[in-house]
């Protein structure tokens, strides 16, 4: 039975529909205790990286716990930023440390395209009006949050990164909303067995993960990125695989299978 983790930050059904899709038994907790019996935990999540604040100590203790008993953990775009030590985008949040470094937004090495706007995201059929609302809040907070300069670029107060400015280098869109590819780094990783090279996933984001030692595949969107992580039983991927056809699947699968 997979435990997956409800803390208010979307694609929840969509993950439930997908691992229902593949036979998964699957139930959502309303408290940390009850995953004590699951035999693997999925985090999904969509949104700013704040929204983790709900998963607090009593959540990290129970599934630290499961890890601790050989029970796999899977992140899923938001919940893979949360296996690492943080991110940029709430500088003041630990995530859950089982990964190391920190998530950055895309663009601080290479240069921007304006937000897209909501026409222009192409969004799987199955998206909910959840998520599109969602979505749009975070890239509203985004805009909000870029620094009001007329400079050639901006030095990111928190990472010391130079942010070149999208107004005057209109090259790469962010956030990164559509399919990518993905360039399989690491053949033995379990959760990616079954997936070739250059298999499309579908991705929306504007904060990635860094490429580690831990990087089982990289994608690229105006600079690399890790796709897919994996340590043991520690997995993530930052696209969705549960709007991913049948390779976001095959990837659901391998992580049951990991499960036992």
């Amino acid at each position: 039975m997979i435990a997956l983790v409800d803390y208010r930050a979307g694609n929840l059904t969509s993950v439930k529909k997908a691992l229902a899709t593949i036979g998964a038994e699957v139930f959502v907790p309303t408290t940390p205790e009850q995953i004590a019996d699951a035999t693997g935990v999925i985090v999904p999540g969509v949104g700013h990286f704040g929204a983790t604040r709900a998963l607090d100590a009593p959540w990290v203790e129970a599934i630290l716990a499961r890890i601790g008993e050989g029970r796999p953990l899977l992140g899923i775009c938001l919940g893979m930023h949360w296996l690492f030590e943080g991110s940029d985008e709430a500088p003041e949040l630990p995530g859950l440390g089982l990964l190391s470094g920190h998530c950055y937004r895309l663009g601080t090495k290479v240069r921007l395209k304006p937000d897209t706007t909501e026409e222009e995201l192409p969004l799987p059929p199955d998206t909910t009006e959840e998520e599109v609302q969602l979505q749009r809040h975070t890239t509203e907070e985004e805009l909000r949050g870029q620094p009001d300069t007329t400079g050639e670029a901006v030095r990111d107060r928190d990472c010391g990164r130079v942010r070149l400015q999208p107004e005057r280098d209109p090259i790469v869109k962010i956030p990164h909303v559509g399919w990518n590819s993905l360039d399989v780094a690491r053949g033995e990783a379990s959760i990616l067995d079954g997936v070739p090279q250059g298999a499309q996933v579908y991705f929306t984001h504007s904060y990635v993960a860094p490429v580690t030692g831990d990087a089982a595949a990289i994608t690229e969107h105006g600079e690399p990125f890790a796709a897919v992580v994996q340590r043991g039983y520690i997995a993530g991927v930052q696209f969705h695989p549960e709007k991913s056809g049948d390779v976001g699947l095959r990837i659901l699968r391998n992580f049951i299978e990991l499960a036992g």
